[in-house]
């Protein structure tokens, strides 16, 4: 198997050398990521600058773009094959129910499913990267139990508990959640005196009952949403075309 790497959180972080050093194993691996935590890019691609590839010491390649970008240039300029299955993750803090608009975790595996690719988000359900090489680990387990069994394409979100490797036993198919309202923006001064803002936290969860993803990660399940890219309004469409006829 040949698999593709990226993330949001850039290429030094904890999440994607475990991802990959457990990966290494089973699979021909290529790691290519942003050159800093670009956490919330979405699916934002940079076409107002030129991007650069560098590659580190242990042979990682970095990014000075999104996550959209990374997975893009490689698929079309270092690669000069289609991998099996492209890999994202693992992001510090989960990406469940609205997150997931945001969330450059998810937006790197939403690039290799546009290229055809069955693609995987893994992030953890909290943050600090605790247990994070149990999660790699249960991470590889889930693909090799999975891979043979994918659509082609198919494009999948997962959330791991942040728990010792032993209890991640637990598995559940997802629907997304919902969060109420985001919080408001944290207003303050830079040294100059200037308004500053901070975007706010997240809403609390509005939809956190049984079947959706916080649910399952909040009674100790790995949490897998199956996602697609269409956003049509689809119950909207008659009468929308009541309306202009």
């Amino acid at each position: 198997m040949r698999i593709l790497i990226s993330n949001d959180d850039g290429y030094l972080a904890p999440g994607i050398n475990a991802l990959a050093e457990a990966l290494a194993p089973i699979a021909d691996i290529v790691v290519v990521a942003p050159d800093s935590n670009r956490s919330g890019a979405s699916n934002s691609l940079s076409l107002d600058r030129p991007l650069s590839v560098q590659r580190a010491a242990n042979g990682f390649y970095f990014v000075n773009g999104t996550p959209s970008d990374c997975v893009h240039i490689a698929l079309t300029a270092v690669l000069d094959y289609k991998p099996d299955l492209v890999v994202s993750g693992i992001n510090n803090g989960p990406n469940m129910g609205d997150d997931t608009l945001y969330s450059g975790t998810v937006a790197a595996a939403t690039e290799g499913f546009l290229f055809g690719i069955p693609s995987i988000a893994f992030s953890q359900g909290a943050y600090g990267w605790e247990h994070i090489a149990g999660a790699a680990r249960h991470a590889r387990d889930l693909i090799q139990r999975f891979y043979q069994e994918l659509p082609r394409p198919c494009l999948w979100n997962v959330n791991i508990p942040n728990r010792p490797y032993e209890q991640l036993n637990a598995v559940a198919a997802t629907r997304l959640g919902k969060r109420h309202q985001s919080e408001p923006v944290i207003r303050a001064q830079d040294p100059r005196g200037r308004d500053i803002y901070w975007i706010g936290p997240p809403g609390a969860c509005k939809d956190a009952g049984e079947g959706t993803d916080f649910h399952a990660v909040a009674n100790g399940k790995t949490s897998i949403t199956p996602l697609q890219i269409d956003l049509t309004h689809t119950s909207q469409l008659s009468a929308l075309a009541k309306a202009l006829a």
